[in-house]
Formats: structure tokens, C-alpha cells, sequence
């Protein structure tokens, strides 16, 4: 039962954890001192003994204890969608997988493209007082693709990155001149590649295995050709190019020459394409029906390696809430996308439980990765930061069920997966905003 009430003095000790800080390598046994909102110690000169000066303890029983999760990549409903997921909802979510700061897309209705919709995004967010919200800005004006939003302005006004969504700019000189715009103001251009006339009308990974589900295929050239279409237009442009969830082999090795090269360019991915593969479609499941969709076993492994070798710089969850109308259709009409705020944690733990990385590896993708890529003051214990952080369990055994999920929208391609890890209690501007209890 989770318990989301403020029960932190002004004041706090949190005792007896096991302080992860990817940012400064700290792995070591201590404690956080918060005041207000901010941290004001850290280390393990933070103890209970600390009651003795009017400091409430909060003892965390050799629990981790590291930044809150930062997810570069989350849908909002709201405006426009509420039925699928709200201001409150997410955050509930969020909070409770730890998450406590989210970057959200701005394919919204209206769509994020002028500054009294950043300027609202951040007021909702701030009256919920839960994870922190940041918008992206679209690219072009109702992320259409075709002429381009003011940039500039929508930085002014809050907005941290830009990206048409899950929409990819497909005409090249509108991504040119977008990449030139972004640039004079060294603005970070968010890409969803895949180029849309080789994926219109398919729903799931080309090959073997749509064959013989009588399912159109997308073949994973369309996120490739994007891909490098697109670091030809930064060699030309010199701005900062991000691509998100890439989910295939060429696409790793794709960014990894171009990093080589000595292109500012990044990229995440996703849960599903390290942990799943088309496989979990199973008998047509329509909560596997992701964009980009599920690959194949070896393009999996390869987003693994890519993780390994640093070439993927982030995990994001790629939460995007369908309700069930939209998803219990057949599977080639069904909406594409998943919920993943409240299992971001556990699914990112895979990759430590699995021998791929240390713990402090794992959550550095998760926490100071994205802030930096996203230049937030977030992702860091510190002392003078804001008391964002998260309390989790890494070896606590649980199981995805979708109908539990705190997400107005259910779809999660998890669904039923026994996972390890999860958060125990969230703390945001110094105050405790979940809590996980027994019973």
C-alpha cells in the first residue's frame, strides 16, 4: 500500500543508507541532512545522533539512497488527453517509481509550441507538487513538420529541449533549418527516427516473425536511413542532435561512429529494446505494440552492448498511456506505446542484476546522464542541491501487474514480468512525497 503524504520534518536526517552518486562515484555507507528544500550534508558524519539537535531521522536501514530518477521522455495527456493520463496521475506514478523529475513531450492539444502552453505546463506541474515537469518545445508549429516554432522564445519561457515527439521530421530542409535555428542558441534538437513513408501502415518489426503473424512489417531501415540522414545534416549544420529509443543494431553503431567523429550527438533507448524483443508479441499482444516496435533478439544485444560501451547515454521510460479502448483492438489497428514511469527503475536494475553494469552504472543513466544532457539541476547529491532523491530496495522481488499500475492508463509491455527493485519513499524539495508500506 503506498502511503504519498509529507511526513518529513523541516529539518531531516536519512540515516543508515547506502549513498549512490553516480555524478561523484560516491558509493558508501552514510547519510543525507536536508533543510527546507535543499541538501545541507551528506556523508557518513550524517547520523541519528543528529536527534539530539532537534533533527528528525528517517532511518533507512542499509537501503540505497541516490538522486531522484530523471525521464527524458514522458507523454502527458493533459491538455487535451486526460483520460489517458494527468498531471496527477503521472506524478503519482513517477513518485512512486522514484522518479522525480520528467521531461515531457509536447504533443499535447494543444501542442507545445508557443509560450503560454510552456507557461502552463508549468504551473499544473507546480500546483500537483509532485515530480517536477519540464517541457520540450516543439520543432515546428503543431508538430506538423513543416514550418518551424520559435525556438528561441520557448527556451526563454522554460523549454529545456525540442522535438516533434513521436512524430518524426521528415522533410530534411525543415530539419536542416530547425538544426540551424537551434544552433545559434546551442538548443538540443530531440529526433524520433523513423521515416514515416517506409513505416505507414505496418505494426511491428519487418521479417520472419511478422510473416507468419499475417502482420505488416517496418523495416528497421526506416529508423536507420533517419539516423543518418540526420548526422549528415549536423556535419553540415553543427548544431546538437539527440536521437531517441533507438532500437536497432546499425542504428548503436550508426551514433557510435558519428561520436567518433566528433559530432555532438546523443541517443537513449527504452526499456523494451533492452529487455524484450518481438518475441513478447506472443499471440498478438497489443501491449507490446510500441513505436519504434520491437526488434529482434540480436538488434536487443546490440542496444546492450551499446549501453555497455557508452554509446547509448540514457535510459528514458518512453511513457506514452493508451486507454483500453485503443488497445484491446486487433493488433494491427491497436495503438502503439507503453507505460513506463513506474518500472523504469526496476527494468534499468535489470542491466545490474544481470552482470551488464555496476549499480552505480545502472542508475547513472537514470539520474545524472539525462539532467546533464538536458542541462537540469537535478540527477545529483549535493550539498546546496535540491533534496530530490530516492530511498529504493535493489533486490526487492516483485511483479509488473498492469491493473495495479498507478498510471490512468494501464499498457504496460511488462505486464506480468517478475522484475527487482523498487522505491520505497521519494523525496522532493526535501519532502516525502511517497511512501511504500507493507499490508
Amino acid at each position: 500500500m503506498a502511503i504519498k503524504i509529507d511526513r518529513t520534518p523541516v529539518r531531516a536526517a536519512y540515516v543508515n543508507a547506502r549513498l549512490l552518486d553516480p555524478a561523484t562515484g560516491l558509493d558508501g555507507i552514510g547519510g543525507v541532512l536536508t533543510e527546507g528544500e535543499m541538501i545541507k550534508a551528506i556523508g557518513p558524519n550524517v547520523t541519528a545522533d543528529m536527534a539530539l539537535e532537534g533533527v528528525g531521522i528517517i532511518d533507512c536501514t542499509g537501503l540505497c539512497l541516490a538522486p531522484g530518477l530523471v525521464d527524458i521522455r514522458v507523454h502527458l495527456g493533459e491538455p487535451g488527453e486526460e483520460h489517458k493520463e494527468s498531471f496527477a496521475s503521472a506524478g503519482r506514478a513517477a513518485t512512486e517509481g522514484g522518479v522525480t523529475s520528467m521531461v515531457c513531450l509536447p504533443n499535447t492539444d494543444p501542442v507545445i509550441d508557443d509560450m503560454s502552453v510552456v507557461q502552463f505546463v508549468a504551473r499544473r506541474a507546480r500546483l500537483q507538487g509532485l515530480t517536477k515537469v519540464y517541457p520540450y518545445g516543439a520543432v515546428t508549429k503543431g508538430a506538423r513538420g513543416a514550418e518551424i516554432a520559435e525556438l528561441g522564445l520557448l527556451a526563454e519561457s522554460g523549454a529545456v529541449a525540442f522535438t516533434d515527439g513521436f512524430t518524426a521530421i521528415a522533410d530534411a530542409q525543415v530539419m536542416r533549418r530547425a538544426m540551424l535555428y537551434a544552433a545559434t542558441f546551442d538548443l538540443l534538437i530531440c529526433q524520433h527516427p523513423e521515416e514515416p513513408s517506409l513505416a505507414r501502415g505496418g505494426a511491428m518489426n519487418a521479417g520472419e516473425t511478422a510473416t507468419r503473424l499475417g502482420l505488416t512489417g517496418i523495416p528497421k531501415q526506416a529508423e536507420i536511413i533517419m539516423i543518418e540522414r540526420d548526422i549528415r545534416l549536423l556535419e553540415l549544420t553543427k548544431g546538437r542532435l539527440h536521437i531517441a529509443h533507438v532500437s536497432t543494431a546499425e542504428s548503436v553503431d550508426a551514433v557510435r561512429h558519428a561520436k567518433a567523429r566528433g559530432l555532438k550527438i546523443t541517443c537513449d533507448t527504452s526499456p523494451p529494446y533492452f529487455a524484450l524483443n518481438e518475441n513478447a508479441i506472443g499471440d498478438y499482444r497489443t501491449f507490446a505494440k510500441l513505436s519504434p516496435p520491437l526488434r529482434t533478439e540480436a538488434d536487443r544485444q546490440a542496444i546492450v552492448a551499446g549501453i555497455v560501451d557508452g554509446t547509448i547515454d540514457c535510459i528514458a521510460s518512453d511513457h506514452l498511456p493508451q486507454d483500453e479502448e485503443e488497445k484491446r483492438l486487433p493488433f494491427g489497428v491497436a495503438a502503439t506505446g507503453g507505460v513506463g514511469l513506474e518500472t523504469l527503475l526496476p527494468m534499468t536494475l535489470e542491466l545490474y542484476h544481470n552482470g551488464h553494469l555496476s549499480l552505480l552504472g545502472a542508475i547513472r543513466l537514470v539520474t545524472s546522464a539525462p539532467a546533464d544532457l538536458m542541462r537540469l539541476r537535478a540527477g545529483k547529491l549535493a550539498v546546496g542541491r535540491p533534496a530530490d532523491f530516492a530511498i529504493f530496495d535493489p533486490d526487492r522481488g516483485w511483479q509488473v501487474i498492469a491493473k495495479n499500475l498507478s498510471s490512468k492508463s494501464k499498457n504496460s509491455p511488462f505486464d506480468g514480468r517478475p522484475v527487482q527493485g523498487r522505491a520505497v519513499r521519494t523525496v522532493i524539495d526535501g519532502r516525502t512525497v511517497h511512501v511504500e508500506q507493507d499490508g
